[in-house]
C-alpha cells in the first residue's frame, strides 16, 4: 500500500484535493429561507463548478512539483470564470427581482453574488492545501489540512447580522388621522380607511437603535433597509398583492435620533418570527460605513504631520 501510494503520489494529490475541494462547496452550500440557489438545477450548477474549482487547485500542487509553472495559468483562468459566475448570479437575481413583492434591491443582489465567487475561491484553497500537504508528508496529513480548511471555510461562511450593530425593540403602531408612526418616527401618510384598518389588523412595528455612530451610518444605508424589508417578508410571507402601494413594507430613519422604523405586514403575524427575522437579516458588506475610524485616522494624521 505505502510503496503504491509513493508510485501514485500526483494521482493522491488531485483525487484527495479535487475530493475536499468538491467537499468544501457542498459545505458552504445552502438553500435556506431564501430558496436560492433554487433545488435541483441550481445546485446542480454551483456543484459542477465547485468540482473545477476542486480539480484546478489540486492540479496546480503536482504540476508546480514538477516544476510545470506554467500550471499557474489554469488559476487565472479559474479566476476569469469565476468572476463570470458573479455576473451570472448577479443577472439572475436582477432579472427576477422585479417579481418580487418586497424586491431584494441592487445592494443585496451584489452582496449575494460576491459571496458564490469567493466561496469558488475557498474550493481552490482548500483543494490547494489538500493537495500540497498530500504532496510534502503523506494523506494522513491531506486528511487533516482538508478537516482545517473545512473550519476555516465555516469560519468565512458566518457574517455579521444586524443583530451586530443595532438594538431591536418591538414599538407600538399609532394612527393619528392618516399619519402613520411606529414609536416615535413617522413612516408615511395612509390616505384609505380600508389600509389603515389591514395596518391596524397586521402591522408590527419595529424600532433598530444603532448601537454606534458607525452602525448608524449604516442601517441608514437604503440597500440595508431594502434587505431588511425582504427577508422579513419571505420569512413570514407579505399581506399585500401588486398594485397596494399604501400596503408596503417600509423602513422610515428617525433624522434627529437615528433610529430606524420598520412597519411590515406579515401574512403570518407571529411577534415573535417577526423579531427573530429582523435581527437575523444579514449584514451587508456593501452597506457597512466606517466614518468614525476614518475620522480618527485622518485627525491622528494631522496631528502626527
Amino acid at each position: 500500500m505505502f510503496e503504491w501510494f509513493q508510485s501514485h503520489r500526483d494521482m493522491m494529490c488531485v483525487i484527495m484535493g479535487a475530493a475536499f475541494g468538491l467537499g468544501a462547496r457542498i459545505f458552504m452550500l445552502r438553500s435556506d429561507y431564501r430558496q436560492y440557489p433554487a433545488y435541483p438545477h441550481g445546485k446542480i450548477i454551483h456543484l459542477s463548478l465547485g468540482l473545477i474549482a476542486g480539480a484546478l487547485g489540486a492540479v496546480a500542487v503536482p504540476a508546480l512539483f514538477n516544476k510545470d509553472y506554467t500550471a499557474i495559468t489554469f488559476l487565472s483562468l479559474a479566476a476569469q470564470q469565476f468572476r463570470e459566475v458573479r455576473n451570472m448570479e448577479r443577472n439572475t437575481l436582477t432579472a427576477i427581482d422585479h417579481l418580487e413583492l418586497v424586491p431584494r434591491g441592487a445592494a443585496y443582489i451584489e452582496g449575494i453574488a460576491v459571496v458564490f465567487e469567493g466561496r469558488n475561491y475557498l474550493a481552490i484553497l482548500t483543494a490547494f492545501m489538500v493537495s500540497v500537504f498530500v504532496m510534502w508528508v503523506g494523506w494522513w496529513a491531506g486528511l487533516l489540512a482538508g478537516a482545517a480548511s473545512l473550519l476555516v471555510a465555516h469560519y468565512f461562511m458566518k457574517g455579521k447580522k444586524i443583530s451586530h450593530i443595532a438594538h431591536v425593540e418591538m414599538a407600538p403602531i399609532r394612527l393619528d388621522g392618516p399619519n402613520l408612526y411606529v414609536g416615535d418616527v413617522y413612516m408615511m401618510n395612509v390616505g384609505l380607511d380600508e389600509n389603515r384598518e389591514i395596518i391596524r389588523e397586521q402591522g408590527i412595528g419595529f424600532i433598530l437603535v444603532p448601537k454606534n455612530d458607525d452602525a448608524k451610518v449604516t442601517i441608514a444605508n437604503l440597500g440595508q433597509r431594502q434587505a431588511i424589508l425582504h427577508d422579513v417578508s419571505t420569512r413570514l410571507g407579505v399581506y399585500r398583492d401588486d398594485g397596494d402601494p399604501a400596503l408596503m413594507p417600509i423602513a422610515k430613519l428617525g433624522l434627529r435620533t437615528g433610529k430606524l422604523g420598520l412597519l411590515v405586514l406579515p401574512r403570518e403575524k407571529d411577534v415573535d418570527k417577526a423579531y427573530q427575522a429582523v435581527s437575523n437579516v444579514p449584514l451587508l458588506e456593501a452597506a457597512v460605513r466606517m466614518p468614525t475610524e476614518a475620522n480618527r485616522k485622518s485627525t491622528e494624521a494631522k496631528q502626527s504631520g
